[in-house]
């Protein structure tokens, strides 16, 4: 039987759970302040959907496991209309400045 060192055996293990804690190390990381004002935002957003909306969007988000080539034109487009209606790109801009450090938007100047 070969003698396996020990430094051997944990690098595979090791490896492996720094994989799986890297991304439960950077939550907690992150201020619990800051998550819960995210909360806010999104829960915000999200109460603007009918309940009837709410359940699609879930359904559609779940069917397609977040790659919009698993869903068909019909249902992208219905997608596209929930996200309009979210105002995806409004919620971006509202928590970005949060996980900045509120250091606001980068780029030129005018």
């Amino acid at each position: 039987m070969p003698h396996i060192k020990h430094s051997e055996k944990s690098s595979k293990s090791s490896k492996n759970s720094k994989d799986s804690k890297s991304a439960v190390d950077r939550a907690k990381a992150l201020p619990w302040a800051l998550m819960l004002q995210a909360g806010f935002v999104v829960g915000n957003r999200l109460s603007k959907l009918t309940a009837s909306e709410r359940e699609r969007l879930l359904k559609l988000v779940r069917d397609s496991g977040g790659r919009l080539n698993r869903l068909t034109e019909k249902e992208r487009k219905e997608l596209s209309k929930i996200a309009a209606k979210l105002d995806v790109r409004g919620m971006s801009g509202e928590l970005l400045p949060l996980f900045r450090g509120g250091r606001g938007r980068r780029g030129r100047h005018s």
